[in-house]
């Protein structure tokens, strides 16, 4: 693992990571496996993934797990990515309670399986006082819900006289999201070779550094990983200002 890390600033490291984890049906289909294959083969580039970001000392890794639109794929897919995802926080459990992770989940979990919110909420009630990383799942999630949810939540409030109209600023919003406790996105990363967002984080993507890679989700190594921290560190993060006004806040 060191070799994998060798050329990382850790002292300039993405505090947050969101990993858009596409690929899984293809990679399966190009070696004539099932479906389910390949998101078999995925939950091991998960907890690839989970081990490298805690090595490295990112604070929140938080992975597109389940969207909201994929409760449109066929009944026997959905129930088999139920059983992988309760699976996985079965076995992953101790060793995020072991390593310090936090567990935290994003989304309609109240759109999930009975025995799946179980596990879910265990994980995160045993977690809660980890504070090494936080691992995030965003299940039956949507970007857009997420924004549309924030405003009902402040609606109310003002309805009831809690907030004025005139107090609502972005804050206001960030503190509506589901992601309200978490680190600003840093860097999001999606694999499989699509060049979208795919509903993903629609707010917390506004300054986000983007990394694409053509790999399907399940060949996603510690070595791809390791390219995303390096480009995002050979980026000038602006936030609108100019080269020149960064250089003289460094001076």
């Amino acid at each position: 693992m060191e070799s994998d890390i060798k050329d990382i600033d850790l002292r300039r490291l993405p505090k947050h990571v969101g990993i858009i984890m596409d690929g899984n049906g293809r990679w399966a289909r190009r070696r004539s496996l099932p479906r389910i294959s390949g998101h078999r083969a995925g939950v091991k580039a998960v907890q690839s993934a989970v081990e490298f970001a805690r090595k490295i000392g990112i604070s929140a890794l938080t992975l597109y797990s389940f969207s909201s639109e994929n409760w449109s794929r066929p009944r026997r897919e959905i129930d088999s990515l139920m059983d992988i995802l309760s699976e996985f926080l079965e076995k992953e459990l101790n060793r995020m309670l072991a390593e310090g992770i936090r567990f935290n989940c994003i989304g309609r979990i109240e759109d999930l399986p009975d025995f799946v919110q179980k596990i879910i909420l265990r994980s995160i009630e045993e977690t809660a006082d980890r504070n090494e990383m936080v691992l995030t799942l965003a299940l039956s999630y949507s970007g857009r819900m997420e924004i549309t949810n924030a405003a009902k939540s402040i609606a109310r409030k003002v309805s009831v006289g809690e907030i004025s109209v005139s107090e609502i600023d972005e804050s206001t919003i960030q503190e509506h999201l589901y992601t309200a406790d978490l680190p600003e996105l840093d860097l999001l990363i999606r694999t499989g070779g699509d060049l979208r967002l795919s509903n993903y984080m629609l707010w917390q993507v506004a300054y986000a550094e983007l990394f694409f890679t053509d790999l399907s989700w399940p060949d996603f190594s510690d070595l791809e990983f390791q390219k995303a921290i390096l480009a995002f560190q050979k980026r000038i993060r602006k936030f609108g200002l100019t080269e020149e006004q960064l250089l003289s806040k460094k001076v």
